[in-house]
C-alpha cells in the first residue's frame, strides 16, 4: 500500500472519530497522535493513533481495524466464531452460520461487526453483517461479508 498523504487530524476529527467508534462499539480510543492516512492503491482511509493502524474508513464510516479492536476490545457489534471457522476467516472467507457460536443480538443488517475467535477473543475480521445479530446462528448460510481481515494489506500496512 503506497501512501498517497498523511496528515495529522484536528481535534474536532478526533473528537468525531471516537465518538463515532464509542457509539458502535462501546470503546474509547485513547492516544496521543491521531493521523489520516490515504493510498495511491486503495480507496480506504486509515487513522493511525499513535502509528498504529487502529481505524478504518468504511463507506464514509469510521470503525476499528482489526489491529484496533485488538488495542481497544469492543463491547458491542461482536460476532464470534469456533476454532473451525478460524482459518477461513484469516483467509478472508465470509462468515457462514456454521462457524458461528455467539453474535450481538443488537447488530442489525448492514452494520459493521468485528469477528472474534472463541477461545481467546482475539479479533480476526472486521465485516459488514448480511442478517441481524439474532439470525446469525444456524445451520447454513452467509451473515458476514468479510472486509478486512487478519494478513491482508490493510492489516500488514505499517509507517
Amino acid at each position: 500500500m503506497d501512501v498517497k498523504s498523511r496528515h495529522h487530524l484536528r481535534s474536532d476529527e478526533v473528537d468525531a472519530i471516537q465518538s463515532a467508534v464509542r457509539d458502535a462499539l462501546g470503546v474509547e480510543i485513547d492516544g496521543e497522535s491521531f493521523e489520516r492516512v490515504s493510498f495511491t492503491d486503495d480507496p480506504r482511509e486509515v487513522v493511525l493513533v499513535d502509528g498504529d493502524p487502529a481505524v478504518v474508513y468504511v463507506d464514509d464510516e469510521p470503525f476499528l481495524t482489526v489491529q484496533g479492536a485488538n488495542a481497544f476490545p469492543p463491547e458491542r457489534r461482536i460476532v464470534t466464531v469456533d476454532a473451525g471457522a478460524v482459518s477461513f476467516v484469516s483467509n478472508g472467507a465470509d462468515v457462514m452460520r456454521p462457524g458461528i457460536v455467539e453474535a450481538d443480538e443488537a447488530i442489525e443488517e448492514g452494520d459493521l461487526v468485528v469477528v472474534a475467535e472463541e477461545t481467546h477473543g482475539k479479533v480476526l475480521a472486521v465485516g459488514r453483517a448480511l442478517v441481524d445479530g439474532a439470525e446469525m446462528l444456524g445451520d447454513s448460510g452467509k451473515v458476514v461479508e468479510s472486509i478486512h481481515h487478519v494478513g491482508d494489506e490493510l492489516f500488514e500496512f505499517s509507517v
